[in-house]
């Protein structure tokens, strides 16, 4: 009688009573067992020899068959070992397109280097968008992709790979082009009713916020005779440091395979996107007009290949910082060695409520062409109030409208300038090495010796960077600047702790499982995913506050009594290095516009 025995297809073949084979499956027990029989290995006594195929043969003897079984023919050993391989990554990799709001929630499908974290919506001025958070797995930052509409479907997609600022996004700077180009994408996006945009953070086109720091403060400290290209080769830097490598994961996982309409000024970016296997269908530009502040930058980028031609045709005169910038090397700070100082310079920033903060100087010199109350007056004023501050100081709110109107019209006029008058901020840069993060200090002023500045401890929010219709973190941040401005010196320190510390994934997660309705509250969802209350270091803030609050007196701002409450560590760290609260300001009854 002749026997096969073949284990890698899963079955025997035996002889039946009446000397016909007969074959049937072989019972599997478990897990174990598939996955050995995927590898091709039978258990030792089963088989005559250790071989991944390997068949046991016997020789017929018995008469009544009349018959021996053809021995089967081997199979492709290639063949096998490449279908053996691919069961093996289907059952520990998700297949193409698993992305979506069907994904089973405990799942976090990822492909190679970039994990899934959640999805969740992000309603804009623009539309609602479906937000899919990632996170790279190698240098962990975390990546953002807005999908608006089928993005499945489509044969062509809108797409922007937009790298994060938090000058302009974050802190209302007005020194770059980012956040105009960030909001004019996601508008082309919902007008054409689809498309996608990858937020990426790769700050300073992808070398990170102290070396974009230390290239502002070359470039003020030079007068704008160097160039923020010409001030990277001098750090020993690329022009463009960014990798798009997790662009083409996402689109792998979203089940994208339309190609892509980007929009972009920067023909290198196209490149990229093809070299990693992307299809590019064409271009469109994201050019706005150049500002006072950005002129130098936007004209640096055209030098650089960007498709750019409004800094050459432009007008308007270039903005200096209104005091020197000495650059310096990076040095620890004496009593908090933990921190690395690595940059200062000055930061022009958005008005708030469109008012105005000038000094006597200013003030009477808007008024060299008559009174400025004839600025106030008519069916279409241009300047909506005025009021004195301290120190010889008015804040001038206008009409930006009506103001733009007359300045066409009259364009001697010097109160057109009011347009393109900043707050100017002062901006600190630490790298703080026991955590490997940047801080951020913006300071407001010089405080006389009895001043009291006023604080503000700014936790950020990287979906408050985007144009939503309702920006809570967003608005306490201005309505904090409006404090400091109106009183003349503050701090505010800018904390990367999305989620109260636990960081933008776990703020992400609590949006998805509240927005699933997993979680009653993020309160909920903090103990769900096993995270405290509040896990940001006071500790490293009060040591920076320090070192910019000499006298260690201050008014501080709180977004309410009861987050004060809450926040014990807040209040032990103040008290730990004896930083006196004079006066408390609280945000929850205070509105501010944009």
């Amino acid at each position: 009688m002749n026997v096969t025995v073949d284990y890698v297809g899963h079955r025997q073949v035996r002889l039946s009573r009446n000397g016909r084979p007969q074959v049937k499956p072989l019972h599997r027990s478990s897990r174990m067992e598939d996955t050995i029989s995927i590898l091709g290995i039978a258990p030792a006594a089963s088989l005559t020899q250790a071989d991944s195929h390997c068949q046991a043969t016997l020789t017929p003897t018995d008469p009544r068959i009349g018959m021996t079984f053809p021995k089967q023919p081997s199979p492709d050993p290639t063949q096998n070992k490449i279908s053996r391989r691919q069961a093996l990554m289907e059952m520990m990799q998700h297949a193409p397109g698993c992305v979506s709001d069907l994904t089973p929630l405990n799942e976090r499908p990822m492909y190679g280097i970039t994990l899934t974290i959640a999805n969740c919506t992000v309603d804009t001025v623009y539309g609602r968008f479906k937000a899919f958070i990632f996170q790279d797995m190698i240098h962990k930052g975390y990546l953002i992709a807005l999908t608006y509409g089928d993005i499945v479907s489509a044969e062509e997609l809108p797409m922007r790979i937009h790298s994060s600022c938090v000058t302009s996004e974050t802190l209302r700077g007005c020194d770059c082009d980012c956040v105009q180009q960030l909001e004019g994408a996601l508008g082309v996006i919902a007008k054409k009713g689809r498309g996608i945009l990858f937020y990426l953070m790769q700050e300073g086109r992808g070398v990170g916020f102290v070396a974009k720091a230390r290239d502002r403060m070359l470039v003020q400290a030079s007068l704008d005779q160097v160039s923020t290209f010409q001030a990277y080769t001098c750090m020993g830097l690329k022009k463009d440091h960014r990798s798009y490598e997790n662009v083409s994961h996402i689109c792998h996982l979203l089940g994208i395979k339309a190609g892509f309409t980007v929009l972009t000024n920067n023909p290198d970016k196209v490149a990229a996107i093809e070299n990693q296997g992307l299809k590019v269908l064409g271009t469109e530009t994201l050019e706005f007009q150049p500002s006072p502040f950005n002129l130098t930058y936007l004209s640096s980028k055209a030098e650089a290949g960007h498709i750019l031609s409004h800094p050459r045709d432009s007008l308007v005169r270039r903005a200096l910082p209104p005091e020197p910038v000495i650059p310096f090397k990076p040095h620890v700070l004496p009593n908090a060695q933990r921190f690395i100082y690595s940059a200062s310079y000055f930061l022009p920033m958005r008005p708030v409520d469109n008012e105005i903060i000038l000094t006597a100087a200013q003030f009477d010199g808007q008024g060299q062409q008559g009174s400025i109350q004839k600025y106030t007056e008519g069916p279409d004023p241009l300047i909506l109030s005025v009021e004195p501050l301290s120190n010889q100081r008015y804040a001038v709110r206008i009409d930006r409208q009506n103001l733009k109107i007359y300045r066409n019209k009259h364009p001697d006029d010097s109160i057109g300038d009011l347009l393109t008058t900043p707050y100017w901020f002062r901006v600190h840069v630490y790298y703080d090495i026991v955590n490997s993060q940047e801080f951020v200090v913006l300071t407001y002023g010089t405080p006389e010796t009895d001043a009291l500045p006023i604080v503000r401890l700014q936790s950020e929010s990287l979906f408050n960077r985007f144009p939503l219709r309702v920006a809570d973190n967003r608005e306490r941040f201005m309505l904090s600047v409006q404090h400091i401005v109106h009183y003349g010196a503050g701090v505010i320190i800018l904390l990367y702790y999305d989620g109260r510390g636990a960081g933008f994934g776990a703020y992400a997660s609590d949006r998805m499982m509240t927005e699933k309705g997993l979680s009653g509250s993020s309160n909920e969802s903090y103990r769900k995913l096993g995270v405290s209350y509040d896990s940001r270091d006071y500790e490293a803030s009060v040591l920076l506050l320090k070192h910019h609050v000499p006298n260690e007196k201050i008014q501080m701002v709180m977004n309410s009594p009861s987050s004060l409450v809450l926040k014990t560590e807040y209040a032990s760290a103040l008290n730990d290095h004896r930083i006196d609260v004079d006066n408390w300001i609280f945000l929850e009854e205070t509105k501010a516009g944009d």
